[in-house]
């Protein structure tokens, strides 16, 4: 927690707002998406999702294949508690939801499913996207699945797999793929690599918690650093690379 207070502060006196962006690319970005304040009606669907998780008190056991869990001294918990402690916040399904309705990806990755708070926050800004969304507990996936059938999501398809052999078993590209799972350094460089020969031009990946851990911050710096990256964007919670090559490599530290 000390190491996640300091790296916050930090964040707050390095970064900036658009004002302090010259790329055209990532001021649309920012300005269009990041600040967007407009209380789109899909918001209402997600808050209504995640009220059904908050009060839904059934225990389940819950198989981490990550760096584990901060919080949970037990592998069976609440899925209320998993929902409100494991779960992306409000603030940042909503971004999610923006970037995807900005960005328009036609393929999705989630690495990561759980509860599938992020999976609806995607599926709900760009109905004519297809989602694949990895997840290796199966309680936890076919709680995702229930709810994902309750509110009539049809273009989500979970896959029950650990991401090593899900990425060796599928050769796909993404338009963008969002990483939230495996919080450690080793194993995030290396899913990094593989996701490499999944992605385009255009393509985006987004990883969340990067400021999990020191390691894990280590391993987000060695993934800006990659020559196949140009654009990198940390807003602390996340780190989002594209890989646009008529990009120079330009780095940005945004508050969102």
């Amino acid at each position: 927690m000390t190491y996640q207070i300091l790296s916050y502060l930090r964040f707050l006196w390095r970064s900036t707002n658009q004002h302090g962006v010259h790329s055209p690319f990532v001021y649309k970005l920012v300005t269009e998406c990041f600040y967007d304040k407009k209380r789109y009606s899909e918001y209402s669907i997600l808050r209504n999702h995640r009220k059904e998780l908050i009060k839904d008190p059934e225990l389940i056991h819950v198989r981490d294949f990550g760096a584990g869990s901060k919080v949970f001294r037990s592998d069976v918990r609440k899925v209320s508690d998993i929902a409100k402690t494991a779960g992306i916040r409000k603030k940042r399904q909503q971004l999610l939801f923006r970037l995807v309705r900005y960005l328009q990806p036609t393929s999705i990755l989630e690495l990561g499913t759980s509860m599938g708070i992020s999976t609806m926050a995607m599926a709900l800004a760009s109905a004519e996207a297809t989602i694949r969304t990895v997840e290796g507990c199966s309680n936890t996936a076919n709680k995702a699945r229930e709810l994902f059938e309750k509110f009539k999501i049809q273009n989500v398809a979970i896959h029950l797999s650990d991401f090593d052999t899900f990425l060796s078993e599928d050769d796909s590209k993404f338009d963008l793929i969002y990483l939230d799972g495996n919080h450690s350094k080793d194993a995030t460089i290396s899913i990094f690599k593989r996701l490499l020969s999944k992605v385009q031009n255009d393509s985006v990946i987004i990883f969340d918690d990067i400021y999990w851990s020191r390691e894990m911050t280590e391993a987000w710096e060695i993934i800006v650093a990659h020559p196949e990256v140009t654009v990198s964007i940390d807003t602390f919670q996340w780190g989002i690379v594209f890989f646009r090559k008529e990009q120079v490599k330009e780095h940005f530290e945004i508050r969102v």
